[in-house]
């Protein structure tokens, strides 16, 4: 540990006078730092430095502590607290943002991207240079180069002239001459004298440049209210036709401000609508059966084989179309449940030579459980899955289709994205839903420095649509079910609402777009393509836009405040979505065990059935319309379909009346009797084909019938026809002409026909693919907070050096096998410890601090510092051995 009396001189230094907590901190916010564990705190120092880790740490600031960083990077290096401070608030002050800089301090210190006290406040080099003014890459801020950067090339004859323009005395040296004009410009009282002497149009020109973009544009020979500019060192020349305000002079004008709007507290995220908690509920509940049953017919429709997969994977365009159709929604609706059952686990390709997709066999295990739980399961895949269906239909980056189930749709964010979202929901009160612009700025304040802020956006808005679908959210509200999933609190009691039959609702497209952005008309020039502005004396000048407003107006102090919610572990997550089940349970109908028969030849299903009775149900009549109550409709052709199962009509008759509230009616009856008594009344079996019958009438009539010409028909026999088309087809034949003939065996008896359910081989859900690397867990951040901790022992801990000269950082002890024996069995006697330097079996070199216990057979046993336990080591792989210097 150093002394934390003294004050860091590095990055370092600071991590060393961290205690474990804060570096915990710091790994959990930034978990690349760990991967690998450093081997010491000044390679976690260096790593922390680095330009890929600085910049994803700045992506995930948030907007004030994002500012502050910005202010920094415009301040003196170092700056102190007060300095920082005036930079946000102001001359004027403003207590908001002065209540809220400790915090947002205190990240940047978290998280390693400032170091240093209060008074001498350093940010990271690297952090500097992307976030310092550059005629490349202009500061957020606006701002541009100090007095001293501005005029670095300019001729020390030049800048004498600019101090005696400005009243200042004359100096020896441009050094001095330069520090003047900085003196004069941070001076308050003599800048705004200064400036009270200017015409006008020169303050104008001023103005437009204070708040960014700095550069401007001018001809050889500028206007006189611009050349007076020039003359004081207020604008400074740059480049040939390119001018510069400098800092001092855009701080003094903005009064002492580094950035328009700092925003230092989060908007607030507004409730559009309140109801009832027990009415969001039964609308999330209801979404959720529906959720269900769309996702069980999709599976039903791809029982027997679904759509063939792309060659480059994926559904085709036709197939999705396909799929919209029989679900009865919008084409990126059906790719969303189609991506959720992927998601699930439930369907996959089968990998076979045709290769289609088809359900899994945890489709089968997922039906046998309850409703409930089986929702879970889906809303658990949903919130945890990197695939994102809004981008079906898009462009990858090689300008590629999309397509639902094929590669390129994850989304490393999608997960946090969602999870974030609900969790603003959950800081709503009971039945509050947000708008869905307030959420969306909400999430623009927590990551502003995105480079797919775009993206988010649309996850955002992809996220409201979704939940709503799945029944998560009801009516644009969180509901109890959706709190326990998220595990935002404990599950509350509540009223059980009536389990009557539920409306299907059928959600909305997905398409996700954000707002374009207006940018800044301002004109470019010469030299200056990114951000030079005309300014009025120059060739074709133009009178500039209003300069833009900040990022949002000011925010009220008195925000509600959203719960902290992490994502939970996968340990958490299930018993997150057990308690979700269990609350979700008593909100879904119960399924039914009857029908209500109609003398229409119809069925009326009040509400969901029970399984066995829609898998009969399904097979004996036809599906006519959905919603709360399931209307099936019997025909000639659904009977058949029955009867081909192996049912009989006797069956049939049975199995109706068992199951009906009402009396089975007479024309359904009479509906089952007379297909019955015609079926199998022709026989067709395989020789190519044929057809027999005991009545010969029967057979006349099917050979004059002018539609069985294709099917190529002779007699044989008076009971027998023979076909050239294969039973198959012969049968479609026969059935398309009105008649109900059987398929039969070899043996001859009737072959019952039933749905060949395909499965998939066993597969597993596709693996999330995670945003960077994963938050480690405590056992791993323990690990390496104690392992970094001892190599940084072995790396400073001073060493008594002898007549050898000193070793440079990270360089090994290098001594002769007989010196590093010798050394060790001293050790063993004295109890001293030692460093030595080790390679492991695979070559990888390390510092150890040991204290030798033992050495016999080429081995030493010794109590490793670096690793807290004993150890025993090879002595042919210590490279050397070297003293460890007194207290």
């Amino acid at each position: 540990m150093s002394n934390p009396a003294v004050p860091p001189r590095s990055l370092a230094e600071a991590l060393r006078a961290r205690d474990d907590d804060s570096l915990a901190a710091l790994l959990r916010a930034r978990p690349d730092l760990i991967t690998p564990v450093p081997t010491d705190l000044t390679q976690l120092a260096t790593r922390a430095g680095t330009r890929a880790s600085v910049v994803r740490a700045l992506e995930r600031l948030d907007l004030f502590a994002l500012r502050t960083a910005e202010a920094l990077a415009v301040a003196a290096d170092p700056a102190s607290y007060a300095e920082l401070e005036r930079l946000l608030t102001g001359d004027e002050g403003d207590p908001a943002v002065s209540a809220a800089l400790p915090r947002s301090l205190g990240t940047l210190r978290e998280q390693a991207l400032v170091w240093g006290d209060d008074d001498r406040l350093r940010l990271v080099r690297t952090a500097r240079e992307l976030l310092a003014p550059s005629p490349q890459h202009p500061s957020p801020t606006g701002l541009g180069p100090t007095v001293q950067e501005a005029t670095a090339g300019m001729s020390p004859g030049r800048v004498q002239d600019i101090v005696t323009a400005a009243g200042l005395g004359s100096t020896h040296d441009a050094v001095s001459a330069v520090a003047s004009l900085t003196a004069l410009f941070t001076d308050r009282k003599r800048m705004s004298a200064l400036l009270a002497d200017l015409p006008e149009e020169s303050r104008a020109v001023l103005s437009r440049l204070v708040w960014g973009p700095p550069y401007g544009q001018v001809t050889s020979e500028p206007a006189a209210h611009l050349r007076r500019l020039l003359d004081l060192g207020l604008l400074v020349p740059t480049a040939p036709g390119t001018v510069v305000l400098p800092r001092e002079v855009a701080l003094h004008l903005r009064g002492g401000r580094a950035h328009r709007e700092v925003e230092p507290l989060p908007p607030a995220v507004e409730p559009a609508a309140t109801h009832r908690p027990q009415v969001v509920d039964a609308t999330a509940a209801g979404q959720a059966y529906t959720a269900l049953a769309t996702v069980e017919e999709l599976l039903k429709d791809w029982d027997e084989g679904g759509p063939a997969v792309l060659r480059a994977g994926g559904l085709s365009v036709r197939d999705l179309k396909r799929t919209a159709v029989a679900l009865d929604v919008s084409e990126p609706v059906a790719a969303f449940w189609v991506e959720l059952a992927y998601a699930a686990g439930l369907l996959a390709s089968d990998g076979e030579a045709d290769e289609r997709y088809a359900a899994t066999p945890a489709h089968d295990e997922w039906l046998e459980q309850p409703p409930a739980r089986r929702w879970a399961r889906l809303a658990e895949a949903w919130l945890t899955a990197t695939r994102t269906s809004g981008l079906v239909g898009g462009r990858d980056a090689k300008d590629r289709t999309l397509s639902a189930l094929g590669p390129g749709l994850d989304r490393g964010a999608a997960p946090e994205v969602r999870h974030r979202v609900l969790t603003l929901l959950a800081g709503l009160p009971e039945g509050a839903s947000p708008s869905a612009e307030s959420v969306l700025a909400r999430l623009r304040w927590e990551r502003p420095q995105r480079r797919e802020e775009d993206l988010r956006s649309r996850l955002a808005e992809w996220t409201l649509k979704e939940a709503e679908l799945l029944g998560v959210t009801g009516r644009g509200a969180l509901s109890g079910h959706g709190r326990a999933l998220l595990g935002a609190s404990a599950p509350r009691t509540r009223d059980v609402v009536s389990k009557g039959p539920v409306d299907k609702r059928h959600g909305q497209a997905l398409p996700g777009t954000a707002a374009p952005r207006t940018p800044d008309a301002v004109s470019q020039g010469p030299g200056n393509e990114r951000h030079g502005q005309a300014l009025p004396g120059a060739t074709a000048s133009r009178t500039p836009d209003a300069v833009a407003q900040g990022p949002g107006d000011k925010l009220p102090v008195h925000h509600r405040p959203v719960p902290a919610v992490e994502p939970l572990s996968p340990a958490e997550q299930a018993a997150a979505s057990a308690a979700a089940a269990r609350l979700l349970a008593p909100l879904l109908p119960e399924p039914l065990d009857h029908v209500l028969l109609q003398a229409d030849l119809t069925a009326v299903a009040p509400g969901p059935l029970r399984r066995p009775l829609a898998d009969v149900l399904d097979v004996l009549a036809d599906v006519e319309s959905k919603g709360g109550a399931t209307v099936y409709r019997f025909t000639p052709g659904s009977v058949r379909r029955a009867l081909d199962a192996g049912q009989s009509a006797s069956d049939l008759h049975a199995f109706l009346a068992a199951h009906s509230r009402t009396p089975v009616p007479q024309p359904l009856t009479y509906l089952i009797d007379d297909v019955a008594r015609r079926h199998g009344h022709l026989r067709v079996g395989a020789a190519s084909a044929y057809v027999r019958c005991d009545d010969d009438a029967l057979l006349n009539e099917i050979l004059a019938d002018k539609r069985a010409a294709g099917l190529r028909l002779r007699r044989l026999a008076p009971t027998v026809l023979a076909a050239q088309a294969d039973p198959a087809s012969l049968l479609e034949g026969l059935r398309a002409m009105g008649f109900a003939p059987a398929a039969e065996s070899a043996e001859g008896d009737v072959l019952i026909t039933r749905a060949h359910a395909h499965r998939t081989p066993p597969r597993s859900a596709p693996e999330p693919v995670p945003d960077g690397p994963p938050v480690p867990d405590a056992t791993l951040l323990a690990a390496a907070i104690r392992a970094v901790r001892a190599g940084d022992l072995a790396s400073t801990t001073p060493r008594k050096q002898g007549d050898r000269p000193p070793l440079s950082t990270g360089e090994l002890p290098r001594t002769g096998a007989a010196e590093t024996l010798a050394t060790m069995q001293a050790a063993v006697l004295t109890g001293e410890a030692l460093w030595i330097g080790y390679v492991n079996a695979e070559g990888a070199a390390s510092q150890r601090v040991i204290a030798p216990v033992r050495v016999e057979g080429g081995f030493v046993t010794a109590y490793d510092h670096t690793a807290d336990e004993v150890r025993t080591y090879p002595l042919h792989r210590i490279t050397g051995v070297a003293e460890l210097a007194g207290d």
